[in-house]
């Protein structure tokens, strides 16, 4: 037998602390019904992932989330205070929520990528933000790719952040280019041709070889000026130039359209999905590539030509950064199973992702699909802690049985 257990009607703000800019709400929110309330009353939490129209809070804490405003606001496990977490044998609460704790290990991080394996979510408590006055979008034109990542490296070495920077290469950038609407006035179409001229004639960019970073500004329109003036600083200093604010707007916006550009595509025969990883800096140019060249050589053994297959690189950090791919497939009809044959390509593609110095899963987490490394990655002695502890907390194995670990205890 499995129970569904539904938690949308789990839905409230409990209580708004304005004085220590803390919330208390149900984990059965969906992301974007919470900062409709809140900014209603002046606040945010700012936590923004690729899912926000369905996601929820306790999704993000379960999988431990990541957003794409994490450099201004954090990850989730930055913004959680205090979780209530339900288990058979008791419940898991703090009982005081403050900012810091010297108490031992802090068992939130036991709950944070849980994935339902020990209990269920009820409420928690985040940090949230008033409202910044200003936001503002921009983006970068840079020769090539590879110019892009050195650009972020010395975003993250100089810890010069705006609220998002995410790098796109030449594949995602003509898919983003393809999807932009014709020009609807003449004035728009002398624009459009006078901007190609600057990019291609005047800067000499390559448009077959170009990437772009789109940039997401938060603050006071001082932070803001400071900000800007840094990052294009540093720009500069790798022959990148602004791109616009439009352009800026719209690669941000597209992320939230993907899903649905995918479930179109699939009725045209193109199995299509997204897989992420993160690594450190010495080893992001090189993990890209060999991703890139693995999925082209599985291809071929498949007799699948012309795979769409693009990189981003989104959340920086001092030591490394998150790494996106996109895949697109086209399955002539007479192709078998084609959505094995997906997986088998991205699962391999995953191997290559390991054999170049990167992680399972920077933010998507575990579940079952990815499973078959989380031993080795986080090592067998972990392992068998994690499942100490489950044992502990779900002596009958009722919770997400097969998440993480085997389906039975041994």
């Amino acid at each position: 037998m499995i129970i569904s257990v539904d938690m949308s009607q789990m839905s409230r703000i409990i209580w708004l602390d304005e004085q220590n800019l803390t919330l208390c709400v149900e984990a059965g929110i969906i992301g974007q019904d919470l900062e409709r309330k809140l900014q209603k009353r002046g606040y945010t939490v700012g936590h923004e992932p690729d899912s926000l129209e369905f996601s929820s809070l306790g999704g993000w804490i379960s999988t431990r989330a990541s957003g794409m405003k994490k450099n201004t606001y954090g990850n989730i496990e930055d913004l959680l205070v205090n979780v209530n977490y339900i288990t058979p044998i008791g419940v898991i609460n703090k009982k005081a929520a403050v900012p810091r704790m010297s108490c031992g290990p802090d068992l939130d991080h036991i709950i944070l990528g849980s994935e339902g394996t020990m209990g269920i979510i009820t409420t928690a408590v985040l940090k949230i933000r008033p409202l910044p006055p200003m936001t503002e979008f921009d983006s970068i034109v840079f020769h090539c790719f590879e110019d892009g990542i050195k650009f972020c490296r010395q975003i993250a070495r100089e810890r010069t952040y705006c609220a998002s920077i995410r790098l796109i290469d030449n594949n995602q950038f003509q898919f983003g280019y393809a999807l932009k609407p014709s020009a609807k006035s003449f004035y728009q179409s002398v624009k459009n041709s006078f901007v190609k001229f600057y990019v291609t004639k005047y800067k000499g960019i390559d448009v077959t070889k170009m990437s772009i970073a789109t940039l997401v500004f938060v603050g006071t329109y001082h932070e803001v000026c400071h900000q800007r003036s840094n990052i294009f600083r540093i720009a500069a200093t790798f022959n990148g130039f602004s791109g616009g604010a439009e352009n800026g707007r719209r690669g941000y916006n597209l992320t939230n359209s993907i899903a649905y550009i995918r479930d179109l595509a699939l009725k045209t025969n193109i199995v299509a999905e997204s897989f992420e990883t993160s690594a450190p800096w010495d080893k992001v140019d090189k993990l890209i590539s060999n991703v890139k060249q693995r999925i082209h050589e599985e291809c071929k053994k498949y007799e699948i030509s012309n795979p769409f297959v693009s990189a981003r690189v989104t959340q920086l950090y001092d030591e490394g950064a998150c790494i996106y791919f996109y895949l697109g497939l086209y399955m002539v009809p007479s192709i078998e199973d084609p959505i094995h044959i997906y997986e088998q390509i991205e699962m391999l593609a995953r191997d290559e992702i390991i054999a170049n110095g990167g992680c399972i899963s920077h933010h998507h987490g575990v579940g079952t699909i990815r499973k078959k490394w989380y031993k080795t990655t986080i090592s067998e002695t972990a392992h068998d802690v994690l499942k100490s502890v489950k044992k502990k907390l779900d002596p009958n194995n009722i919770f997400a049985n097969g998440n993480l670990t085997n389906k039975e205890y041994s």
